[in-house]
């Protein structure tokens, strides 16, 4: 069997895996739980708490680990397959919320960011919290510090010169947007900055706003 065949041999079975995640409970709708506390090292507890509050708020809480991908594979090809699998739950689902904390950097998980836009390209309601209260352009001169300058043309620029969005906005525009065509907010908390990726506060306010839109 070649590679090319390995492959999809995996594809068919981690489909399969997804098809079984969810149990559309009382035709619940379901709610794809998106963020970085997957990396964390109770990444399993901080779903079931979140899963948790979903049924509270009359909902299905759908998590990334609800399928567990292979490890008989090379890393690139779990990697992947974990992607697909991913998507597969997002088309799922009926709604995406997304912890958009800063992670790594000054602006949200790359992977939340891309299934934000992926749920929303499908039509999905897009709801997101963030534990950091400051704005995006705030969070680029904090990071950069003396790098980031007011220019002669009155723009913020970092040191390659490139234009440093004020908006007003939590995030890149393309992430607040995503969540400002359903006609809502980021949904903003201050937490301690040991608990910006547990406190759920947040999330269950995005639950209890969406409740109110859609059920």
């Amino acid at each position: 069997m070649n590679r090319n065949e390995n492959a999809g041999n995996r594809e068919s079975k981690d489909m399969e895996m997804v098809e079984n995640v969810g149990s559309c409970v009382n035709n619940r709708l379901r709610i794809y739980i998106a963020g970085p506390e997957v990396f964390l090292r109770d990444a399993i507890r901080i779903g079931a708490e979140k899963k948790d509050l979903c049924t509270k708020y009359g909902f299905e809480g759908i998590y990334p680990f609800d399928v567990e991908a292979g490890t008989d594979a090379a890393p690139q090809i779990t990697g992947l397959s974990i992607s697909r699998m991913n998507e597969s739950l997002i088309r799922k689902c009926d709604i995406l919320i997304a912890n958009i904390t800063p992670f790594r950097g000054i602006s949200a998980d790359v992977g939340t960011a891309y299934e934000m836009g992926y749920a929303r390209a499908l039509g999905k309601h897009v709801y997101a919290y963030t534990n950091i209260v400051k704005l995006f352009s705030e969070r680029v001169q904090e990071y950069f510090c003396d790098t980031v300058i007011r220019d002669s043309d009155g723009m913020l620029r970092d040191s390659h010169g490139m234009k440093v969005e004020e908006w007003g906005l939590i995030d890149n525009l393309m992430i607040d947007g995503a969540v400002d065509v359903n006609n809502n907010i980021v949904v903003v908390d201050n937490v301690p900055d040991d608990q910006i990726y547990t406190v759920l506060t947040g999330f269950e306010r995005c639950l209890d706003i969406a409740r109110t839109h859609i059920l």
